[in-house]
């Protein structure tokens, strides 16, 4: 038997699904191994959902999207505005596609791009990222940089991160948009945010 018929690898090729109530809203989640936290919602989309302020006429961009829960949480929420949902990675990016489907959401859009890169000039009312631990400082300081670019004056730009990151985030959104508010410190993660202010 080749390796790949074998049945426990046939199983781990299944996608996975499941459901999950995030704040106020239900949500269902078709996923597979190999993306980030692919069974569970984790903990740094929770905390950060609990916190984040959204009108329901935003225009939003979750960056790093994976699957999709912020970005379909954020779509529910802003039913008369429009999130734009981006990953590097395709297959995080047809999970979020088929995931949007099975959510019934019909004003998001999930596109593969490194960073902001597929964007034109578009702009948002807010911006949000469950940022990677081991991202880099050189990428988080150009998706900082691209943030300020893509927010519409007034717009805010919310990460969740590691809290070894909380330091970095403050001085570089401080840097770059002269303002830094710490929104919430869990026991591993912390809420960093800016405004674009002209």
């Amino acid at each position: 038997m080749p390796p790949s018929s074998h049945p426990s690898a046939i199983k781990i090729r299944q996608p996975i699904r499941f459901e999950a109530q995030l704040e106020d809203i239900h949500l269902r989640f078709e996923t597979s191994f190999g993306i980030f936290s692919p069974k569970e919602i984790d903990e740094g989309t929770r905390l950060l959902l609990r916190h984040l302020k959204i009108e329901d006429n935003y225009d939003c961009l979750d960056l790093g999207c994976g699957y999709g829960a912020i970005g379909l949480w954020m779509a529910k929420k802003a039913c008369n505005g429009k999130v734009v949902m981006l990953d590097k990675d395709f297959v995080a990016i047809e999970h979020c596609k088929n995931n949007i489907q099975h959510n019934n959401i019909n004003n998001a859009t999930a596109k593969l791009s490194n960073g902001f890169s597929e964007l034109k000039d578009e702009k948002f009312d807010l911006i949000v990222s469950n940022i990677p631990a081991k991202v880099g400082n050189e990428m988080l300081y150009l998706f900082i940089y691209d943030a300020f670019h893509h927010l519409k004056e007034n717009g805010q730009f919310v990460v969740v991160t590691v809290n070894g990151l909380r330091h970095f985030c403050k001085r570089v959104f401080n840097e770059i948009f002269g303002n830094y508010d710490k929104i919430k410190q869990g026991s591993n993660y912390t809420i960093s945010a800016c405004k674009k202010i002209n």
